[in-house]
């Protein structure tokens, strides 16, 4: 994989303010490839080999939380983000406007 691309992936994320969320496709769409939501989610599994990023405020298109990463809703909850649910963020108060 292109290491330019990730690293603009990376650095779209480092964008994403505390008590923010944004989605895979509004990455993708920060860094001009729209239909690539689920490269960015590929990079972001990837990304504790490129440094330290604030990949825990990235969810999908629903709000939800990466299935199996038993961390990512205790590290939002310590930035402000309340969750719905056990599972779920709700993007219309905590979505990042970018």
């Amino acid at each position: 994989m292109d290491k330019d691309l990730i690293y603009e992936i990376l650095s779209a994320v480092e964008e994403i303010p505390r008590g923010r969320v944004a989605t895979y496709g509004q990455i993708a769409r920060l860094i001009g490839r729209e239909r690539n939501a689920r490269l960015v989610g590929k990079v972001l599994g990837m990304a504790e080999y490129y440094g330290t990023y604030p990949c825990h405020r990235v969810v999908d298109h629903a709000g939800r939380l990466v299935p199996g990463w038993v961390n990512q809703g205790s590290l939002l909850r310590s930035e402000g983000v309340c969750l719905k649910d056990e599972t779920h963020v709700d993007l219309k108060k905590y979505q990042w406007e970018c």
